[in-house]
C-alpha cells in the first residue's frame, strides 16, 4: 500500500466505545459519569412496537424523562423541530438515542437547534457551536457507523433533498454497542444496512483524503463483513456474527469518519431522498456500478478490497483483482437477497437524468477519485437501472 511523502492528515475519534452482551443495560452507570440526570431516549415509531425503548426506559429508572418515538426512516427536518420541543418541555440535558441512523442522526440534530436555537436549516451555512447536550448512542442496526462520526443526514420531505450536517461538535459521547440490540432485524434490513458498512469502507479505502488508519479500519471491517453479514442474514439471533458485525459497520463508521466516501453515496442520496429508497438498499445497489465508474482511476485501492474480501487470485494483477472485488459485491448482495436493480425497488427510468444532476453536487462527489460529468454519472445510474 503506497502513500507519497507528501501526505497530510487529521484523524478524529472522539467517541468512547463500550461493547458486550447486555451493555446496553449499564446506560445509566454511563450518563451517571457523564454528570447528567434527566435522559431522553430517541427512537424510531417501528422500535415503539417492540420492548426495546421501555428496556431501555426501565434500564434509566428515574433518570429517564421520556421517550421521543417519532423517528421515520429518513428522519426529517420536521421530526428534529418536534423532537427538539419535547426535549425542552421535559428539561432533558441529555439524549439517549435508540434505533439505526435515522435515530441517531436525529439526536445529533436535536442537539445542534437545542444550543444554537432556530431552524436546523440554518446551520446549513451557520457554524454549529459547542458544547452541545451530551448524546449517548445506542445503535440497533449495524450498518450505518453513525454512532461513531461527526456528520448528520437529515431529510428535508417538502424539497425531496437530504442535508447534510458536519461537525466536530456532534459526535456522541459515548456509543454503546449491544449485539442483543440487532437480534430482531429482520433478513432483509440486515443485510441492506450490513451493505451500508461495506459501502462506507470500500468507499473509504477509494477516497482522495483516504489515510493509512482509516484504511486499516475499513480493510478490516471488510473482512468481518465477508465473514460474519451472510451468518447474520442466515441465523438472526447467531449473537457473535451480531457482535462482529457490529464492530464492524462501527469500524468503517470511524473509518469514513475520517477518509469520506464518493460517488456511491452521492448517488444513494440523491435517490433515496427523491424516491424514499432506505439508504442501506440504494448503497447496496449502486455499490458495483460506482466501483466500477472508479476502476480505471484506482485499481491499486480496490485490489487491497479484493484481498479483504479474500478474492485477489495469485497471479492477478491489480486491475484484475479489483475486477474481481466488483464481480464479488454483485455476488455478496445477490447471495443474501438484496435487490439488485434501482427497478426493483421502484425508481423509475424517466428520473434518472434529474438524480444524476443532483449527484454533480452532493458533497461525497468531492472526495471520489475520479470526478463526475452529468453524461457519465447517468450512464452509472442506468446501468444500475
Amino acid at each position: 500500500m503506497a502513500y507519497t511523502k507528501e501526505l497530510s492528515f487529521s484523524y478524529r475519534n472522539p467517541t468512547r466505545i463500550v461493547f458486550g452482551e447486555g451493555s446496553a443495560l449499564n446506560v445509566v452507570w454511563e450518563m451517571e459519569a457523564l454528570g447528567v440526570t434527566r435522559a431522553l431516549i430517541v427512537t424510531d415509531e417501528g422500535l415503539m412496537k417492540t420492548d426495546l425503548p421501555e428496556r431501555i426506559r426501565e434500564a434509566l429508572g428515574d433518570k429517564c424523562v421520556g421517550i421521543f418515538g417519532e423517528v421515520q426512516p429518513d428522519s426529517g427536518v420536521h421530526i428534529v423541530q418536534r423532537g427538539v420541543e419535547v426535549a425542552q418541555e421535559l428539561g432533558a440535558d441529555i439524549l439517549v438515542s435508540l434505533g439505526g441512523g435515522s435515530s441517531i442522526d436525529t439526536a445529533k440534530a436535536m442537539t445542534i437547534v437545542l444550543k444554537g436555537g432556530g431552524k436546523l436549516a440554518d446551520y446549513l451555512t451557520k457554524p454549529i457551536e459547542g458544547p452541545l447536550m451530551p448524546h449517548i448512542a445506542i445503535p440497533t442496526t449495524a450498518g450505518t457507523g453513525s454512532e461513531v462520526t461527526w456528520i448528520a443526514v437529515v431529510k428535508d420531505h417538502e424539497q425531496g433533498v437530504k442535508h447534510v450536517f458536519l461537525s466536530d461538535q456532534i459526535f456522541p459521547k459515548l456509543a454503546i454497542l449491544d449485539p442483543q440490540m440487532t437480534v430482531g432485524l429482520p433478513p432483509l434490513v440486515t443485510a441492506s444496512t450490513g451493505m451500508d458498512a461495506m459501502c462506507h469502507a470500500v468507499e473509504g479505502i477509494a477516497s482522495v483524503i483516504g489515510e493509512p488508519i482509516a484504511d486499516a479500519l475499513n480493510l478490516h471491517a471488510i473482512r468481518l463483513i465477508m465473514e460474519y453479514l451472510p451468518r447474520c442474514v442466515e441465523q438472526g439471533d447467531d449473537l457473535l456474527a451480531r457482535g462482529q458485525q457490529m464492530i464492524a459497520a462501527t469500524m468503517a463508521g470511524v473509518g469514513f469518519g475520517n477518509s469520506l466516501l464518493g460517488i456511491v453515496h452521492a448517488m444513494a442520496h440523491v435517490v433515496g431522498g427523491r424516491h424514499g429508497i432506505p439508504h442501506g438498499i440504494a448503497n447496496g445497489i449502486l455499490l458495483p456500478y460506482g466501483m466500477r465508474y472508479n476502476l480505471d482511476t484506482c485499481p491499486d485501492r480496490y485490489a487491497l478490497v479484493a484481498e479483504a474480501m479474500a478474492v485477489r487470485e495469485k497471479g492477478m494483477s491489480e486491475k484484475e483483482a479489483a475486477t474481481s472485488a466488483v464481480d464479488a459485491i454483485w455476488e455478496f448482495t445477490k447471495r443474501m437477497g438484496h435487490p439488485q436493480r434501482l427497478r426493483d425497488v421502484g425508481v423509475p427510468k424517466e428520473d434518472l437524468e434529474a438524480c444524476a444532476a443532483g449527484t454533480l453536487t452532493e458533497p461525497n462527489m468531492f472526495t471520489n477519485p475520479r470526478p463526475g460529468e452529468l453524461n457519465e454519472v447517468l450512464k452509472v445510474l442506468q446501468e444500475a437501472w
